[in-house]
């Protein structure tokens, strides 16, 4: 983070709990994975949204999860601590095509301008040089809800086009997603260690929201294989209070995810 003067007194990871914490809002239903999405929704229940609810793909839902109690998974039984329910995976992503999902997060090895993720392959499509994890319930959430992208910053994930679309954003930009037949859902924001990206309301091009503390947008444009938009005034994020990551330290004092 190029004119950064002293070290900041938080991690990347803690850096990306806080803004994903903050991107939620009182009585959400939230799909959540495990690891900073995870952090951020409970961030996000003990700060500012009570009735947040947590959804995992292993059919949980509704959980309140315990400091020094994270769970390794989104199948593990400290998912379940306080939960609503407890149902199978088929019934949870069947909400999802019910509309009763708010937001829900994805990561992937590439992003490209109009928010399509990668966590397929590297390389083409017959000889590829890299096997990523796959999809899971990513095209899920990316096709049916509005989701946020939990990305690293770096120039290779951020392509021009990526090598293969896992989990659809806006597809070639414009009207093309609901053209396709995806008439649910969107990228509403993706949150990196830099800054904090939209998307333009008509061309659906990847836009800079807000820079982190620390940041210039010389750092952004670097580790980037396209230029986003960049609007007039652009602002800078609000840094993690004491607050927020005196809790978030508490939620993981292990450093499970807050490395």
């Amino acid at each position: 983070m190029g004119n950064m003067n002293t070290k900041p007194a938080y991690t990347t990871s803690e850096l990306l709990s806080v803004m994903c914490g903050r991107a939620m809002s009182d009585g959400q239903i939230i799909f959540a994975g495990v690891g900073v999405p995870l952090l951020g929704a409970t961030l996000a229940q003990n700060r500012h949204a009570p009735h947040l609810t947590i959804l995992f793909e292993g059919g949980i839902i509704g959980p309140f999860i315990q400091p020094g109690r994270l769970p390794l998974s989104t199948n593990e039984m400290r998912t379940a601590e306080k939960a609503n329910m407890l149902l199978n995976a088929t019934d949870v992503l069947a909400l999802l095509q019910r509309g009763y999902v708010d937001i829900g997060f994805i990561g992937g090895a590439q992003i490209d301008r109009y928010g399509n993720v990668n966590s397929s392959y590297l390389g083409d499509v017959s000889r590829p040089t890299t096997r990523l994890p796959g999809s899971g319930g990513g095209n899920d959430i990316s096709s049916l809800v509005e989701t946020i992208v939990i990305m690293p910053h770096e120039r290779k994930r951020f392509v021009e086009t990526v090598d293969f679309v896992t989990s659809p954003g806006y597809l070639m930009g414009g009207t093309s997603r609901r053209d396709s037949g995806l008439i649910a859902g969107g990228v509403l924001k993706v949150i990196t260690n830099f800054c904090t990206f939209g998307f333009h309301p008509e061309t659906r091009r990847l836009t800079v929201q807000s820079l982190h503390p620390g940041v210039s947008i010389d750092d952004v444009l670097t580790n980037m294989s396209f230029r986003p938009e960049i609007p007039d005034g652009l602002e800078t994020s609000e840094p993690p209070a004491a607050e927020e990551l005196e809790f978030l330290r508490q939620l993981d004092p292990q450093r499970m995810y807050l490395r």
